[in-house]
């Protein structure tokens, strides 16, 4: 095996040879190799710093730290006389010289007093750790560029423990205008690996490999869009010449992530319809065609329309369809899925429906089964409370292929429940099932069946093309005629007399209430106390005999919650108090008031699906937040968002912008946005571009084997082998 510095030799003794886009050449696989060598081996660094920047950072090879970009840059080309330094803790930079150094006794320890002139006035220099190795490494009279946060005492100002540089290496430095701040940690601080440390690290790490930086992107897609050349970004992202050049290199970097990212997932796309082969459901028959006629409880929205017809051309093309149905709470998902279910009978195919709740699954069985009507279909329901006796008859069924649908939760999975030939799965609420979950009920034929996920949790359109790039999209963006938009109002908790008074007026004409209360797992003896303290005072609020309230909360017995939702569900109690536990759940058309107490906990998608809960009957419904007087400014955005929409897509963009995209999608799907320069909510139009790029260059060369495109494949390749920089597809 060659050895870096070998490799090293031979592409700077041959650089000018290679034709970096010719296919035969080698020098790129030669320099991604170099670019694996670990981090322990850069000068300066060594096993131990090596550790610490693996345990710390994740840093591990050559290629991690040079992919290690700035969070932030500071303006080095100002320099400060004492005598006019800012009155105030700002970071400035001075010319100078050490004059005197002295250890002073304080009363907890010591301190190191450094006297520093700039030849005119003085200012004191401090160090309340490392006094021996400092003391001992400070020249006198020698020329330094001292940088630092200031401190003032009276009128005198001081430095705590300044970043210091001899002048003489300052200005061989890389920058003398913007130097790079990378992230960084206490640990590492302590343990001395300062940011000076980590910039010496990159300086050492670009002259290692002098220019040898091959280029990853075709040239028309760099001359469309005038982007630098991958060796001048490199350098400038590390040591910019001017924010010029700065801008140019984080244009150059953004663009390339976003667009490696956006030609795997649609290659990945491409490569499982033309791999994975699906069932043809080729007609369209009696169950269908009966239940369009006969049972549709409202005409379709023109959304819906659309979403089938997208639905029956997947399913009709030989390929296995991998379809994302997004749609608001209550847009109607529930009858686009039973319609493709149908159609799958018609064509001799069960279906499975799978919901992240006993509860939720129970609904859609019992609003399927009575959208179904007479209609000869086999319904089946498999949760984890079914009895063994209703197990073992839904497995005869199933293996006989007399039971055309099963609804049921995560039980629906396991290796006993066995098919005849299942043909379409449909999973709900899909962010609360990992992607192995899935994967099982795909295994459950011989040829995978269809697949549609729906989500009422709506994703902006820039996270859905990173996150579910490899799935095609279909959105449900129209309510069903007759329903009326909720109306949002915001209290504070002074208002809360008024409140009741609504309430009261509310149920006098017959509706019913949902009260619900904050569920914070950090502090669930708090919460369950909120709840308690929130249940007794509208108990007193509203007395029996003239009210009945219920009460469901996480701590409860699965079958007291249920008996408590029954209750409500029958009408024979009037106000349901709970926690989030009906963030997905009941659908009750009668309910028509949702008040959510402290209302400045709740995000805001969880704000939205808590609303969706009322808003499903004919009358008009009502979404009252209460929340206390003292609010942050991001709990002011998301109640002034809340009553100012009631757009799913629109709340999505603005939660986005608030919480970032990883905390938005949860744990299953963040691994794809762990990006090193871009972001998708700041960098949305580069993530739109790289995409259209990206599919109009799979259109025209899907094999990428085309001359032009050799830096592409090279790199995707690379990629593959080494699974790091871009590579977060999985």
């Amino acid at each position: 095996m060659l050895s870096l510095k070998s490799i090293l030799s031979q592409i700077k003794g041959s650089f000018k040879q290679y034709k970096l886009n010719h296919p035969e050449n080698n020098y790129f696989s030669k320099l991604m190799d170099a670019l694996q060598t670990p981090i322990e081996y850069l000068k300066g660094v060594g096993p131990s710093r090596a550790n610490l920047l693996k345990q710390e950072l994740n840093l591990f090879t050559f290629q991690d730290l040079l992919h290690f970009f700035p969070n932030r840059y500071i303006d080095r080309s100002t320099f400060y006389k004492i005598n006019d330094l800012p009155k105030n803790s700002s970071e400035v930079q001075i010319k100078g010289e050490i004059m005197r150094v002295e250890i002073i006794r304080q009363k907890r320890g010591k301190r190191l007093v450094a006297t520093f002139t700039d030849g005119q006035n003085n200012m004191e220099l401090l160090w309340f750790r490392g006094h021996q190795w400092i003391k001992e490494s400070l020249k006198l009279n020698t020329a330094y560029v001292i940088f630092g946060r200031l401190n003032w005492y009276g009128n005198r100002p001081n430095m705590p423990h300044p970043e210091m540089e001899t002048l003489e290496n300052f200005e061989k430095g890389f920058s003398k205008a913007l130097q790079a701040v990378y992230p960084s940690t206490e640990k590492l601080l302590s343990k001395g690996i300062s940011q000076r440390v980590i910039i010496k690290m990159m300086g050492e790490l670009l002259r290692s490999f002098k220019n040898p930086f091959a280029e990853t992107l075709p040239r028309d897609l760099i001359a469309k869009y005038r982007l630098i050349d991958k060796n001048a970004a490199l350098k400038n992202i590390h040591f910019p010449e001017n924010q010029y050049t700065l801008t140019a290199a984080q244009n150059r970097l953004k663009y390339e992530e976003l667009f490696f990212i956006q030609l795997q997932l649609l290659m990945k796309n491409l490569q499982r319809k033309q791999k994975i082969k699906g069932f043809v459901f080729e007609k369209v028959g009696e169950y269908f065609n009966t239940f369009f006629n006969n049972n549709l409880p409202f005409e379709l929205t023109e959304a819906q329309k659309r979403v089938i017809r997208e639905i029956r051309n997947d399913i009709g093309n030989g390929q296995q369809m991998n379809r994302l149905l997004q749609g608001d709470v209550g847009s109607g998902k529930t009858i686009v899925a039973l319609m493709v279910m149908l159609i799958a009978a018609d064509n001799g195919f069960q279906s499975c429906l799978m919901a992240p709740t006993e509860i939720l699954a129970k609904q859609h069985f019992q609003s399927i089964k009575s959208l179904i009507g007479k209609l000869d279909i086999s319904i089946g329901l498999l949760t984890g409370s079914s009895k063994k006796v209703e197990r073992t008859q839904l497995a005869e069924q199933l293996e006989s292929g007399s039971l055309n649908i099963l609804i049921g939760t995560h039980a629906v999975i396991e290796d006993k429940v066995q098919f005849k030939n299942l043909g379409l799965a449909v999973v709900d609420e899909q962010h609360r099932f990992g992607v192995a979950q899935r994967a099982k009920l795909w295994r459950k034929n011989t040829t995978p069946p269809h697949v549609l996920v729906m989500t009422a949790t709506p994703i902006p359109r820039t996270l859905a093309m990173s996150v579910y790039g490899d799935l095609d999209i279909s959105v449900i963006n129209e309510l069903p005629p007759g329903r009326k938009k909720v109306k949002t109002i915001h209290h504070f908790d002074s208002n809360r007399l008024k409140v009741f008074k609504f309430i009261a007026d509310e149920i006098q004409k017959g509706r019913q209430i949902y009260m619900v209360y904050p569920l914070i797992k950090e502090s669930e003896k708090m919460d369950y106390k909120d709840l308690m303290d929130g249940y007794e005072s509208i108990a007193r609020a509203f007395p029996p005999p003239q009210y009945q309230i219920s009460i469901v909360h996480g701590q409860m017995p699965a079958k007291d919650k249920d008996y408590e939702m029954q209750r409500f569900v029958k009408k024979q109690t009037q106000i349901m108090v709970a926690t989030t536990v009906i963030e997905v759940g009941v659908n009750v058309p009668n309910a028509s008031v949702m008040v959510i107490e402290s209302a400045e906990r709740f995000g805001l998608s969880q704000l939205h699906q808590l609303r969706g809960r009322v808003g499903r009957g004919i009358d008009q419904s009502y979404c009252i937040l209460i929340s206390s007087h003292k609010l942050s400014s991001e709990a002011k955005t998301r109640l002034e968002t809340m009553t100012a929409t009631t757009d799913g897509f629109q709340i999505a963009e603005v939660d986005l912008k608030l919480r970032g995209p990883g905390d938005l999608m949860g744990t299953q799907q963040s691994g794809v946005l762990q990006l090193k320069i871009a972001d998708i909510i700041k960098d949305n139009q580069w993530l739109k571009t790289a995409r259209n790029d990206a599919q109009v260059l799979l259109r025209e060369d899907p094999q990428l084997e085309a001359q032009k495109n050799t830096p592409l494949r090279q790199t995707l390749a690379k990629m593959k082998a080494y699974q790091n920089i871009w590579n977060y597809i999985s």
